[in-house]
């Protein structure tokens, strides 16, 4: 059950968010500089910001930015399972890139073993074309409630018989109980695989937590591979989770100096939100996280509707928190609203979904500020995007996940072409403008071009250079602070 070819290594965390998606993008780009091939690998995430990977289905955007990191086109076999949370108790199942089903979560716990062949599968075929193989755990080992059948963490490194690294984050405090308490409750076989651990997130003299250091290896017989110092260029990365979202906003955002202020109403579902990057990184721009509870300032410039994996869910969210009426009262002062994807299919007039996709088949009214009705199908669209601007030149380069087809007048005003054909809506002053595509603000001449309509001179920021020198600058954060020979000689290289 074993067969592998390649070296491999996993990481895993003492709990949740402890770093582990940006510590395996690290390893990667590490590694390749060093001039082997590799490739990352999460055998079970739970995310609803998805990428579109290069041979055609879905992963997590963690792992596109980890095969980014590792100089390899993304492909589904990097995160053969995805679960994209519908609601507080089931999600829906992305299988090695493809719609699998809806399951709630006990039935999911009952159908894992089911799916361990498909991931064996994928890990297998990565390790047939790669020198290093490194494994991203989900949550904590620690959860031991969820071993039986567990295809994520302990279940998966056992299967494969790979070493394991723990990850403690110091910032959160109790790293030393997180560590021995990991130890303590794991069954001696599992914790056999463990054969390191790292602190992460660490903030001012290192030496001061080296007694530390020598009680977790004396309270769990791991070694030691370092103290690892918060890398504050994180916040440069695309985000995982929209609190990462929320933090870096809060590190970029000039409040009082800022040109821009777009509002961006927090959906119970928020999905694909990777839009915000580029945003967030630009000086001139603040992003306003509206939350639960909190009133769309009436001084923003944009609103922006983000996408979501549960639509009809979502709208009915946003006017329970009364954001439709912020909206129209927005609008009506003369703003601008974007709505991307499920925010998209949210502006038109009603959404359908007469197979009950989301729930109950119901039909229910949009905000109307674009001539559109969506109808909810069982197909999904899965396509990276290369577009222009509707009546210009200007490139935009994304991704389109969505379930859904929009028709109405509105679409006879598209807001870009894809090879000649129209895609998108926009209003007839051009004050609203909606969009499948996702990632066109990474693009920069777009992003530019679309910050200069608001009067916001940019400094032309290329942001996908500066992801790629924030992992250079990661990889070597991470050689000068961890024992990474010692890593590479427990992967087996």
């Amino acid at each position: 059950m074993s067969r592998k070819k390649a070296a491999c290594l996993m990481i895993q965390g003492a709990g949740s968010n402890v770093g582990k998606s940006v510590l395996v993008a690290g390893l990667c780009r590490y590694f390749a500089n060093q001039g082997l091939s590799v490739a990352p690998f999460k055998p079970q995430n739970m995310s609803n910001n998805a990428a579109v990977a290069d041979d055609g289905g879905e992963i997590g955007r963690a792992q596109a930015l980890q095969a980014r990191a590792a100089r390899l086109p993304a492909s589904v076999h990097m995160n053969p399972v995805l679960l994209k949370p519908e609601s507080e108790t089931g999600s829906q199942i992305i299988l090695q890139g493809k719609r699998y089903g809806s399951m709630r979560a006990r039935e999911y716990g009952s159908h894992k073993a089911a799916l361990m062949p498909h991931v064996l599968d994928s890990f297998h075929q990565l390790c047939d074309r790669a020198d290093l193989v490194i494994i991203e755990g989900a949550g904590s080992p620690a959860e031991i409630n969820l071993r039986a059948g567990d295809i994520a963490n302990m279940g998966f490194a056992s299967a494969v018989n790979a070493p394991v690294i723990i990850v403690g984050d110091i910032d959160r405090g109790g790293v030393i109980a997180a560590l021995a308490g990991t130890d303590l409750v794991l069954s001696p076989e599992d914790n056999k695989m463990i054969k390191g651990f790292i602190i992460n997130k660490f903030r001012g003299d290192t030496n001061l937590f080296s007694e530390g250091m020598t009680a977790i290896e004396s309270f769990t017989g791991w070694a030691g591979i370092g103290i690892l110092p918060f890398f504050d260029q994180a916040r440069l990365l695309p985000a995982e989770d929209i609190l990462d979202i929320d933090s870096k906003v809060t590190k970029t955002s000039a409040s009082t100096n800022s040109h821009l202020k777009i509002a961006v109403p927090m959906l119970r579902r928020i999905a694909n939100f990777d839009d915000l990057d580029p945003l967030a990184a630009e000086p001139d721009v603040e992003i306003l996280l509206i939350k639960p509870g909190d009133v769309i300032p009436a001084d923003c410039d944009l609103i922006l509707i983000p996408g979501s994996k549960a639509t009809i869910a979502d709208l009915r969210f946003l006017r329970d928190q009364g954001w439709d009426i912020d909206i129209q009262a927005h609008y009506r002062r003369g703003g601008h609203v974007l709505g991307l994807c499920g925010g998209y299919q949210m502006l038109g007039h009603s959404i359908s979904d007469p197979h009950g996709i989301e729930g109950a088949a119901e039909t229910i009214h949009g905000l109307g500020l674009l001539d559109i009705d969506t109808i909810l199908d069982h197909s999904k669209t899965l396509r990276q995007t290369k577009a222009v601007v509707m009546g210009s030149d200007i490139p935009v380069t994304g991704y389109e996940i969505h379930m859904g087809v929009s028709t109405g007048g509105g679409r006879d005003r598209p807001f870009l072409s894809i090879d000649g054909v129209g895609e998108g809506a926009m209003s007839a002053d051009g004050r609203v403008i909606g969009s499948y595509c996702h990632g066109l603000f990474a693009s920069n001449e777009f992003r530019t071009t679309f910050l200069a309509g608001f009067g916001v001179a940019t400094d032309a920021l290329d942001y996908d250079g500066q992801v790629d020198a924030v992992l250079d600058r990661l990889a070597d954060h991470m050689a000068t602070h961890l024992d990474l020979d010692a890593l590479g000689k427990i992967a087996g290289i």
